[in-house]
């Protein structure tokens, strides 16, 4: 082995000194510390950093960032970390995030200041991608051990994972394996070194031999605890996702500012109207405004009360409920039509009270500029002076108020300050029409709607129209006009192939599009074996990404041959066997999605702009947020917030919201939440840290090594 510098015991001593008495201060090694809720994380621009990064972003759990490529940076040092207030001693983070176990040169400074810091406060050190070796706990890979791809490996939570930050997790932690020809996730396993105090907390099988190896593992030594990651990834990764949370949870001990959970809802539109069916001789839907050859009839598609029993045992069975988003004219004119009957209705108020219901305006009109039809595509019909025809804000009050009346007098258990208009219309919609219709505030405002749907993959951002908060959802690339398998993948294969394979070419034109084919699906097996695959991945993504936007479908895919259920079925099922019980999917209605979306975006602000505080001082959390935000924070079970217990129970511990109030909010938590309770000092025989740089680790496929790897030898 090459020599390896290490910091004197006395130095280290004295470096903690400096920490916990700055200038000006005197020595208060028993002193009970302050320990800010914020996280350090240093990076080097890899993705490992910046996918935890982007998981403290997403929860809402304040960050301090250091870019060590950048020129000018601010130098880590013991003033940095800690300093005092009043005359306690404070550490200025709680956990600390390092792209590898020493991401500095030999005998650096600033990994000495951290580690000494580490030490002192008892701050828990995160390795983001680091490889094996003794400096981390693990014996070199090739002493038994294994370095390279993992795709398509299935990992397990170690059972000390499941007694600890990873408890949320039923065991498996599958690794994508998306494409045999791209490299997605390299890997070094190992086992502990000699004598080292390693915890594997998830590992998986070491090829060709019996043992496995660690993945992500505790590596407790010189008076420090480092969570020790010996694979790559990035923050999209289902494996990443899967794992973030208990990430965050080590680092932080299970008290910090923010939240993290696993939203899933699901709205059906169209609900007692018909949906037009696709036709594949014609490559468009008759009865849409763009499909104008007149000799062929619209071939309405509309559920049946088997669909209805359907829709309810499988609800039942999955221990979810959908959100029916309904136009009353459907029924109204399938009575007209039919001497009163309409047992499609009949069925579904009858079992009213086993979903949740949405107003989808009374007709499914278009609420925004007057169409002129005449060409394609459509565009909006203009006055004599050129400026845009819009429909009337008495037409859009007359949609709202004339489906919710229905609805009341069906006795629907309606919130009547929701609203979903057809085609989400009366929002902008590029390029015939950039702006909202001027009618849609005024006509919201005066029907009291307070949460708006919107189409997240063109009004992605939540936005104020008149009084109404816009609710982004995404689409579910699982047609309006398709029933059956057959012809959702011909309208796939028209949409997503080339001119000169058939395809509309507007994958030719907008070479972005993500969902582009190389080849038209085969109409027998297309659905199953590559469209439901996809949907899911697409869906559980958003789901495990801690996002509470809903999703839409439509009528007719719960019709015939109810072609959304296998794409429903992938996304519970497939997280039911990776979740444990304790952090089940969090089905909300729409204004309660909403609502969680404007708390974030004010908490964000507010951590942005400084205005946050928080701290802990022994069993106390003290949180000092602006007067008119709500606090966003996760605790252990057992927390209090003025005598009562503070949010929800989830994974283990509890998080939610504390309403905003004038005044610090004050969390007592439960004496088992382990932190220091006097500073910790070196001097006197503590071993020093290590301060070896890391070797290079490997990087993902697509990122260019310039020199291969050699261990220190």
């Amino acid at each position: 082995m090459k020599s390896t510098t290490r910091i004197t015991a006395l130095a280290a001593g004295a470096l903690i000194a400096a920490l916990c008495s700055p200038v000006g201060a005197a020595h208060a090694d028993t002193a009970t510390p302050r320990i800010d809720l914020r996280v350090l994380v240093v990076s080097d621009g890899g993705p490992a950093t910046d996918a935890i990064a982007a998981e403290l972003d997403t929860a809402g759990t304040p960050y301090t960032e250091i870019d060590l490529r950048q020129s000018g940076r601010q130098v880590i040092d013991a003033a940095f970390l800690a300093d005092t207030v009043d005359g306690q001693p404070r550490a200025k983070f709680q956990a600390v995030v390092l792209p590898n176990d020493n991401p500095f040169a030999a005998g650096s400074a600033e990994m000495a200041a951290l580690a000494a810091y580490e030490q002192a406060y008892a701050i828990p050190q995160v390795d983001a991608y680091t490889y094996a070796r003794p400096e981390a706990g693990l014996q070199y890979p090739v002493n038994g051990g294994y370095s390279g791809s993992i795709d398509g490996v299935a990992a397990q939570v170690t059972d000390a994972g499941k007694a600890g930050a990873f408890g949320y997790l039923d065991g498996a932690v599958p690794f994508e394996d998306n494409s045999a020809d791209v490299g997605e996730s390299y890997a070094y396993l190992s086992t502990p070194a000699a004598g080292a105090d390693f915890t594997p907390y998830v590992d998986a099988a070491i090829p060709g031999t019996s043992n496995r190896g660690s993945l992500v593992g505790e590596y407790k030594h010189d008076g420090r605890r480092e969570l020790v990651v010996t694979f790559v990834y990035n923050q999209y990764q289902q494996q990443f996702r899967l794992l973030a949370r208990g990430i965050v949870e080590w680092a932080t001990g299970g008290v910090h500012l923010g939240a993290d959970r696993n939203y899933f809802a699901v709205h059906v539109d169209d609900v007692f109207a018909a949906d037009d069916r696709w036709n594949s001789d014609l490559n468009c839907t008759p009865g849409d405004v763009d499909c104008t050859d007149g000799s062929v009839e619209p071939d309405p598609i509309r559920m049946t009360p088997d669909d209805v029993d359907h829709a309810t045992s499988w609800q039942t069975s999955k221990d979810f409920t959908l959100d029916l988003a309904y136009n009353a004219v459907g029924t109204v004119n399938e009575r007209e039509d039919n001497n009163g009957t309409d047992l499609l209705a009949d069925e579904l108020v009858a079992d009213r009270d086993a979903f949740r219901w949405i107003n989808h305006t009374y007709t499914h009109a278009f609420l925004g500029c007057e169409q002129d039809v005449t060409v394609v595509p459509w565009k909006c019909a203009t006055n004599a002076d050129g400026s845009t025809k819009w429909v009337s804000q008495s037409d859009i009050s007359d949609e709202i108020a004339t489906n919710r009346a229905w609805g009341e007098s069906a006795g629907l258990p309606l919130e009547s300050d929701e609203l979903v208009t057809g085609e989400h219309s009366g929002l902008r919609i590029l390029p015939q029409q950039p702006d909202d219709n001027p009618n849609l505030g005024p006509a919201l405002t005066a029907n009291g709607v307070a949460w708006l749907g919107s189409d997240n993959s063109r009004d992605p951002e939540q936005r104020q129209v008149g009084s109404a908060t816009t609710v982004s959802r995404y689409p579910v690339n699982v047609f309006y006009n398709a029933a059956k398998a057959a012809e959702q993948v011909d309208e796939y294969n028209w949409i997503y192939t080339s001119r000169a394979q058939g395809g509309s070419g507007i994958c030719e034109d907008n070479p972005a599009t993500s969902t582009c084919l190389t080849a038209p699906l085969d109409t027998a097996t297309g659905y199953g074996d590559y469209i439901v695959p996809l949907e899911t991945k697409t869906a559980l993504g958003h789901v495990l990404s801690n996002d509470p936007k809903p999703h839409f479908i439509h009528q007719s895919n719960l019709a015939e041959e109810r072609i959304a259920y296998p794409v429903l079925n992938g996304v519970i099922d497939g997280y039911d066997a990776l979740f444990a019980d304790n952090a089940p999917l969090v089905n909300l209605r729409m204004k309660d999605i909403g609502s969680e979306l404007g708390k974030r975006a004010a908490w964000k602000s507010a951590l942005a702009s400084g205005e946050v505080t928080a701290y802990r001082v022994g069993d106390t959390v003290t949180v000092q947020a602006p007067d008119d935000v709500a606090v966003s924070a996760t605790v252990p079970a057992g927390t209090t917030a003025g005598g009562s217990a503070f949010g929800t129970a989830y994974a283990g511990g509890l998080s939610g919201w504390a309403e905003a109030s004038a005044g610090p909010l004050t969390l007592a938590l439960p004496s088992s939440a382990d932190a220091p309770s006097t500073l910790r000092d070196a001097e006197g025989g503590t071993t020093a840290p290590d301060t070896s740089k890391a070797p290079r680790t490997r990087v993902p496929a697509g990122v260019t090594e310039s020199v291969p790897f050699t261990p220190e030898s």
